[in-house]
């Protein structure tokens, strides 16, 4: 490495015309899981929250933890293994499936009454929740709420056009004295497919 060189080489893209317009349907995320196109998983699961995780949890103890588009992310059985209580939403049945078979979970499945054809699986152990659906219609279902959300990929997932819509989701299931942790990343736009999110936003949402 030379001297003019550093650890981490951000170079920001702030014109997201190229993106904008880029919409994907439901459809198209199952057909990701069918094909197998489901590079954004991460097998060992996120390093970054794996070191600072005590600090996430903040030495608390049977914590509500929300996954949104929470895929088969393995992280999901780190908070279980540790006591808390866990809820993620994913559209995809089949990632779903894949979650439990592969962390060698067993589980039920049972349907959401307020939404036709959704289904929500739990384990065994009672700690899992996950509801197969549209998270936007999660606001359709008493979830309760939440002491901590680890976003990894969600608001990137998100289209444009409804990410103010999901930030208010997001904040009316949260507690008092919650705990977002939003794992975002800086590429080219032109060279990926997923959405980017503005960088002229000042605030939350």
């Amino acid at each position: 490495m030379d001297d003019t060189s550093t650890l981490i080489d951000v170079k920001e893209y702030p014109d997201t015309e190229v993106q904008k317009n880029r919409v994907l349907t439901l459809e198209e995320w199952r057909e990701k899981w069918v094909d197998g196109k489901i590079g954004f998983h991460q097998e060992q699961g996120h390093q970054l929250l794996k070191k600072h995780l005590d600090t996430f949890l903040k030495g608390e103890n049977v914590l509500r933890v929300f996954f949104p588009l929470c895929g088969k992310a393995v992280e999901m059985k780190w908070f279980a293994d540790r006591g808390h209580c866990v809820v993620g939403v994913e559209i995809s049945e089949l990632g779903i499936r894949e979650f439990f078979t592969e962390q060698n979970l067993s589980y039920s499945e049972e349907p959401i009454m307020e939404i036709p054809g959704a289904k929500v699986f739990k384990s065994s152990s009672g700690n899992i929740s996950l509801y197969c659906c549209n998270l936007f219609d999660l606001p359709r279902v008493n979830i309760g709420k939440f002491d901590r959300i680890w976003d990894r990929g969600a608001l990137v997932a998100v289209n444009p056009g409804d990410r103010k819509c999901y930030t208010d989701i997001m904040l009316s299931l949260t507690r008092k004295g919650f705990r977002y942790l939003l794992a975002v990343l800086s590429y080219d736009p032109t060279k990926h497919p997923a959405q980017t999110v503005e960088q002229r936003r000042n605030g939350w949402p």
